[in-house]
C-alpha cells in the first residue's frame, strides 16, 4: 500500500467544509491538490455515500457535464430531499476549465442551495483571471505549496518528526535530521520527487514538473512567447539569490525589453515559482525601499535552474542553498506577507525580518558559527529598530543569550518553528 504523505493543510480544509463559503484550493502543479481533496472526499463518501461527488474536469465526461449551469442546478436540486436537513458536496477539480468559472459557480451559491463547493485550479493565474472577482466575498483561498520541512519529515521517520520542535535533543539525532534536511535542500518538497528514491528519476520528474509548468501555464495560457528566454530567466535569477534583482541588468542579458522582463517575473511570481521579498524600512534617506530580492519556492527547481544535484557537501554554494531553504519556509507560512528583508544605502544588511507590531524580528543565515559573533551589520539593525528577539539560522550552533535588550537565539534550520511562536 502506498504510504500518504499528511499535508499540514489538510485539517483546516476538513474543518472548512462546515462553513457555506466555496473552499478553493490552488498551487502549483504537482504538489498533491487532486490527492488531497480525493481524500476529504473518500472520507466524507465513507460517512453519506449518496450526497457526496467528484468531478474532474480534465476527463472530457465530467467537463461536458459542467457546460451547462442549469443541468448541474438540475442534479444538485434532484438529490436535495425536501423537509430533511441535508447538504450536497460536490468536489471540481480543475474547476478554471469552465468558460466563466466565476460567475458559473457564483450563479449556483446565490441560489442558496444546500451544496458545498470544493473547487481546485492547477494554475494560480487561471483561478484569479475567471473566478476570484465573480467569487468577491463567497469564497475561502487555500494554498497547497509544495512540501514544507517537516511535512518531509513526518513522511521519511515520524520519530524525528516528534523531535523536531524538543529542545534537547541528542547529537545523534540532531545530526540524522540534518542529514534529511541536506536532502531536502538538494531535491526539494515536490510529491513525486519525495516519494521516489532514485536520483536520476528524481532528476526525470523535476525536468518534467518544469515542462509541464511551461508548457500549461507559461505558453498555453499566459502566452509567453519566448519559452527558451522564459526559462534562461529563471536560470539567471537563480545564480542571484541572496541578491538584489535588477530589472535593467537582467533585460540587458537576455536582450528583452523591461517590460517584457517584468511581466515574466509577474508570471513566476503569480504561479509560485518564486517568490519577491521588498525591503523593511522607516527612514527612505538611509535604507532602501524599493528593490526586491528574489528566492525560488522550492529548492528542487533551484537545482534544476543550475543543473546541479550534487550533495549539499559536496556544493560551493551552500550559503545560496540554505539561504533559498529558509526563505521558502516562512513563505509558505501565513507569515510570508510579513517577511522582508534590510539593508542601508552603505550596504549594511539583514537577511531577512519579519514585520510584527511589537518590533521587527531580524533573521541572519549562515551554514557555520563558531563564536557568539554577530556581525557590524546586525549590530546596527539591533541599535537602529528595538526588538526582543533575534535569530541566526546555521548547521553548528545552538545558542541563546542576551545582547543589550534583545535575546539573539542561534537555531538549527529545522527549528524555524521557534520563530513563528514569536509572531
Amino acid at each position: 500500500m502506498t504510504k500518504i504523505i499528511e499535508r499540514n493543510i489538510y485539517q483546516n480544509l476538513k474543518k472548512h467544509l462546515k462553513e457555506k463559503e466555496i473552499t478553493v484550493l490552488i498551487g502549483p502543479r504537482q504538489t498533491g491538490k487532486t490527492t488531497l481533496i480525493l481524500e476529504l472526499y473518500k472520507e466524507l463518501k465513507a460517512e453519506n455515500p449518496d450526497k457526496i461527488f467528484y468531478f474532474n474536469l480534465d476527463r472530457l465526461k465530467d467537463l461536458s457535464f459542467f457546460f451547462s449551469q442549469e443541468e448541474v442546478i438540475k442534479f444538485i436540486s434532484s438529490r436535495i430531499q425536501k423537509g430533511k436537513k441535508n447538504k450536497i458536496y460536490l468536489f471540481v477539480d480543475e474547476a478554471q476549465r469552465i468558460e466563466n468559472a466565476g460567475r458559473f459557480f457564483k450563479g449556483i451559491y446565490d441560489l442558496g442551495l444546500p451544496v458545498k463547493l470544493v473547487l481546485t485550479g492547477s494554475s494560480p493565474l487561471d483561478i484569479k483571471d475567471k473566478m476570484q472577482e465573480s467569487l468577491a466575498g463567497r469564497k475561502k483561498v487555500f494554498r497547497l505549496f509544495t512540501l514544507s520541512f517537516s511535512e518531509f519529515l513526518k513522511y521519511k521517520d515520524k520519530t524525528l518528526f516528534q523531535l523536531l520542535n524538543q529542545e534537547k535533543i541528542s547529537n545523534f539525532d540532531k545530526n540524522a535530521i540534518l542529514d534529511f534536511l541536506k536532502e531536502f535542500v538538494i531535491w526539494g518538497g515536490y510529491p513525486a520527487v519525495v516519494t521516489e528514491n532514485n536520483p536520476n528519476k528524481k532528476r526525470e520528474m523535476l525536468e518534467e514538473i518544469y515542462n509541464s509548468y511551461v508548457e500549461k501555464d507559461a505558453i498555453s495560457f499566459l502566452k509567453i512567447k519566448k519559452p527558451l528566454v522564459f526559462r534562461k530567466l529563471l536560470q539567471l535569477l537563480v545564480f542571484q539569490i541572496g541578491q538584489i534583482a535588477n530589472t535593467n541588468e537582467l533585460s540587458s542579458s537576455l536582450n528583452i525589453e523591461n517590460r517584457t522582463t517584468e511581466y515574466y517575473l509577474d508570471v513566476l511570481r503569480e504561479t509560485f515559482i518564486v517568490k519577491s521579498i521588498p525591503p523593511f524600512f522607516s527612514n527612505p534617506r538611509k535604507e532602501l525601499v524599493k528593490a526586491s530580492k528574489i528566492y525560488l519556492l522550492d529548492n528542487g527547481l533551484m537545482n534544476l535552474a543550475k543543473d546541479s544535484f550534487k550533495s549539499f557537501d559536496d556544493r560551493v554554494d551552500k550559503g545560496a542553498l540554505l539561504e533559498n531553504f529558509v526563505a521558502s519556509e516562512l513563505s509558505k507560512d501565513a507569515l510570508s506577507r510579513k517577511l522582508r528583508y534590510w539593508r542601508t544605502l552603505h550596504g549594511a544588511e539583514v537577511d531577512f525580518v519579519i514585520e510584527r507590531s511589537s518590533g521587527p524580528i531580524p533573521i541572519e543565515v549562515k551554514t557555520q558559527i563558531k563564536k557568539r559573533t554577530l556581525g557590524k551589520s546586525f549590530v546596527n539593525f539591533l541599535s537602529d529598530y528595538k526588538t526582543q528577539d533575534a535569530f541566526f539560522i546555521n548547521l553548528s550552533k545552538k545558542d541563546k543569550f542576551k545582547f543589550k535588550n534583545t535575546y539573539i537565539h542561534f537555531i538549527y534550520p529545522f527549528q524555524i518553528q521557534k520563530i513563528l511562536k514569536k509572531i
